[in-house]
């Protein structure tokens, strides 16, 4: 048995390279419960986090009593991290939401559905009945419901309200990854795949602390480094993570610049890469456009000029260069130290610029993976559920417009294309100004994700907004409702889900939703019945009515396109491993790797954006792309550093990151709940490097107030291993275990890290800017014992003496079982051309509205 709170990674199978990664079976039960005396396990996939790893769910007297890792997914190979293992099912038996609930005297109050869906209905035919019509209605949802219930969204969204105001909390943490592969590739859609890492020689991580935030591709990741050959890592993060620490055991690099100078840092890894010939010049001219342009941006971008910027030494730059430039297969991938920056889509970019210059895509070990920061976050923007148009289609481009109204069978005017698709911290801004009057939150949690958390709750308590939220519990967000609808959640519900690296899997029903929750994907085809949304010939709209009918629905929206399921189902996905797309005639088996004939999705008529320029978000003509005559190569895309919106002062002389934790995923909605996740990362903290807290008079455990000029927070303090001037704040905690406390700890002092982060964004991506902004820290009161920060991984003290160890206990115990079956086969490669692929709820709340 392991502890895998105390151990979070899990034993090691170390293998070679070119080799394949050992099978290890995780498994996890309820404490009551035999492996014997489980009644059935049920396929499934984690969604606590964007890895996607395959598992099953233990149900016994129809309750889920725990999970193990699928042997045959080659994904994980039979392993789960420590919120997959702990977080994804002790959620079912606490106090989830069981009946809707409708806003009456100030007070939510349970009914029933058809009460709750009267009142949604006539507020929504009011105002669309207004002058502002369809721009009255806006959809916020979430990376964790399943493709079929997104897609059904996007089509209800799109043609039967007709709005443009669609988009999800995948805003704040995958945005990027999007608006990059766009820009450089011409359509979303990773390269890479996780298999890469049996392959390469080295791996960089760009604002990426894997080793939090995917444990399962981490393990994958450690397993080379501790077998022969390991590959050399290069980690970009300003703290000291399990990452930088491989980093330096590997022989790589720790680059760890100051937040909000990403930009200058990979100008000076081009320049690098550039000046010392590391090139395939053969690659660049037949494939790329616009190598002069990028030679002439970085030119200035020396590793002294770099390092002036991002104060990192020169010497770490250039060493950083060199393992790139001189390695015969490089991995790289980002995450949201690049993403949520002011410069996220250019930085982005410029990762995908070093792998092009180099001809480093389609072979093994030579990817991207422009990671996503949910589970389902892919699914949200194949489907267009974030406003996008679905199937990775160009809403600039008439003739993908009129693909939809064909396939939907609607005139092609009812689909919002006038104008590019309104992004979520645009939608807030409406709701603020109130031009839209109804919002429909679906399985997110802004009142504690979205940043300056003061204006999102006076935003939400607006009478001129009508807010719907549909969730399983009874979040922040909720409390503000005016209805609030029960949602069946992961485990209750079945539909398929799309990780990083395009793997579909199957997500089976295990038991039933409790009470009255019922789906999103019911939810919204009552909404669409009850609204008699149709099509031109009188039709209903929504011609499905269950997850496999929308599934084979969604097929046909992908047909020829390079997101192409039509070679998927159900049925298909059942038993063995989930499977990456494109699937289709032409690669029956799935596609590990894309772009393997150097031949991108970047022709007019077929690319997702016609570009942007990265400095000021400006949306290139069609007219203006196609006299590029891009002929399916990819762009070298270059921009110039600027520096942040925000800087220190004398006032404020911190620079704040927020980021995460390995125990919690987003608000806690889910891992809170969970004993053993609770216990290791209990409540807020604030990080300080060794010398910054000396400065300040501050000690372990001591209580500090973290001030912006947007708010202010009070929470212990880490005495951690960051670089100076720069404090970490996780963004997890909220309010929803304090009810009435209405978004500040008894006492009235505030801990949730957003409410100081600032409401600016990416010009291209449009992704907030979580990870630079100013703050004071002052010290409160001494210290009553240590902060909460877990000891485990970049949150472990500067001393470890001076802080108990984080562990599980006896329920935290996990049985690791190496499996001596052959370990799973990835997809056959195939190369993928865009002609080829194609407890009940409490009777009332606190918080009144307005």
């Amino acid at each position: 048995m392991s502890d895998r709170i105390a151990d979070v990674w899990g034993a090691r199978t170390p293998h070679a390279k070119d080799t394949p990664w050992p099978v290890r079976v995780d498994t996890h039960l309820d404490a009551s419960v035999a492996a014997e005396d489980v009644d059935r396990w049920v396929q499934s996939a984690c969604v606590l986090c964007s890895n996607g790893c395959g598992c099953d769910i233990a149900v016994k007297d129809g309750r889920m009593v725990g999970i193990r890792g699928r042997a045959a997914d080659v994904v994980n190979h039979g392993r789960l991290g420590p919120k997959g293992l702990y977080g994804s099912w002790q959620w079912s038996r606490t106090d989830r939401l069981t009946r809707p609930l409708v806003r009456d005297g100030g007070e939510l109050v349970e009914c029933d559905w058809d009460t709750a869906m009267g009142r949604i209905v006539e507020r929504s035919r009011q105002l669309l009945a207004t002058d502002a019509g369809a721009l009255s209605h806006a959809f916020y949802t979430s990376g964790q419901l399943f493709l079929e219930e997104y897609y059904t969204l996007g089509v209800m969204g799109k043609a039967g309200v007709g709005t443009p105001h669609m988009d999800g909390n995948t805003r704040l943490c995958t945005a990027t990854a999007a608006a990059a592969l766009k820009e450089s590739f011409g359509s979303d859609g990773q390269p890479g795949s996780y298999s890469d890492i049996e392959a390469t020689d080295a791996v960089f991580l760009f604002g990426h602390n894997m080793a939090e935030t995917q444990t399962v591709l981490w393990m994958r990741v450690l397993d080379r480094i501790h077998g022969p050959n390991p590959p050399r890592t290069v980690a970009v993060d300003p703290r000291t993570t399990k990452v930088a620490e491989a980093a330096r055991a590997t022989g790589g690099v720790h680059l760890a610049p100051l937040a909000g100078t990403n930009q200058a840092l990979v100008n000076a890894l081009t320049r690098e890469v550039v000046h010392n010939g590391w090139l395939d010049e053969d690659y660049i001219a037949a494939h790329t456009l616009g190598f002069d342009e990028l030679k002439a941006v970085v030119e200035p971008y020396t590793p002294e000029h770099a390092a002036a910027i991002c104060q990192v030494p020169a010497a770490d730059i250039r060493r950083a260069a060199e393992i790139f430039g001189t390695s015969e297969r490089v991995l790289s991938t980002v995450l949201q130290g690049f993403f949520q920056s002011h410069q996220a889509t250019a930085a982005s970019c410029g990762v995908n610029n070093l792998h092009l210059l180099r001809g480093m895509l389609g072979r093994p070990g030579c990817g991207i993976l422009q990671m996503n920061g949910q589970p389902t976050a892919q699914n949200t923007r194949e489907c267009g559920a974030d406003g996008d148009l679905p199937g990775f289609r160009n809403w600039d481009n008439p003739d993908h417009v009129r693909q939809l109204a064909d396939l939907w069978n609607v005139d092609p005017m009812t689909i919002p294309h006038w104008a590019p698709p309104t992004h979520s911290m645009q939608i807030w801004r409406y709701c603020e100004q109130g031009s839209i009057g109804l919002l429909w939150i679906s399985g997110t949690n802004p009142a504690v994700s979205l940043p300056e958390l003061p204006r999102i709750r006076e935003i939400l308590r607006r009478d001129s907004l009508f807010t719907i939220v549909q969730d399983g519990f009874l979040t922040e967000t909720a409390r503000l409702a005016d209805v609030v609808l029960p949602a069946a959640l992961w485990g209750e519900k079945q539909g398929t889900f799309t990780n990083v690296d395009r793997t579909v899997h199957l997500s089976e029903q295990a038991v039933e939703p409790p009470g009255d929750a019922r789906s999103d994907l019911d939810i919204w085809l009552d909404y669409a019945r009850r609204m008699d949304f149709r099509d031109k010939d009188g039709a209903p709209l929504i011609k499905w009515s269950n997850p496999q009918e929308a599934f084979e629905a969604w097929k046909e929206c992908t047909r020829g396109r390079l997101v192409d399921y039509t070679g998927l189902s159900h049925d298909r996905l059942r038993g063995g491993s989930g499977i990456p797309w494109p699937v289709n005639d032409k690669a029956p088996e799935g596609t590990q790797r894309l772009y393997a004939d150097a031949d991108f999705p970047t022709r007019p008529e077929d690319c997702e954006t016609y570009g942007h320029d990265l400095l000021t978000g400006g949306v290139l003509s069609a007219q203006e792309y196609r006299a590029r005559n891009p002929d399916g190569r990819a762009f070298l895309k270059a921009a110039p550093y600027v520096p942040p919106p925000e800087n220190t002062s004398e006032e404020y002389p911190f620079l704040l990151t927020t980021g995460r934790t390995v125990y919690h995923l987003h608000t806690r909605t889910k891992t809170g709940r969970s004993r053993p996740l609770r216990r290791a990362a209990p409540g807020m903290w604030v990080e300080l490097s060794v010398s910054d807290a000396a400065r300040l008079g501050v000690r372990e455990g001591d209580l500090v107030r973290l001030e912006s000029p947007r708010g202010a927070l009070q929470a212990p303090a880490r005495i951690g291993r960051g670089r100076d001037g720069v404090v970490f704040a996780p963004f997890h905690y909220g309010y929803w275990d304090e009810p009435g406390t209405d978004g500040a700890v008894p006492g009235g002092s505030p801990r949730a890290a957003n409410e100081l982060t600032i409401t600016e964004w990416d010009p291209v991506s449009k992704q907030p800017l979580y990870k630079t902004g100013a703050v004071r820290v002052t010290k409160i009161a001494d210290a009553a014992g240590p902060s909460p920060a877990p000891t485990t991984t970049a949150s472990a003290p500067a001393d470890p003496d001076s802080v108990p160890p984080t562990a599980g206990g006896p329920d935290a115990d996990v049985r690791e079982h190496p499996d001596a079956t052959e370990p799973p086969q990835p997809a056959r490669q195939a190369e993928a051309s865009p002609e080829q692929s194609g407890s009940k709820a409490t009777t009332s709340a606190t918080g009144t509205k307005g």
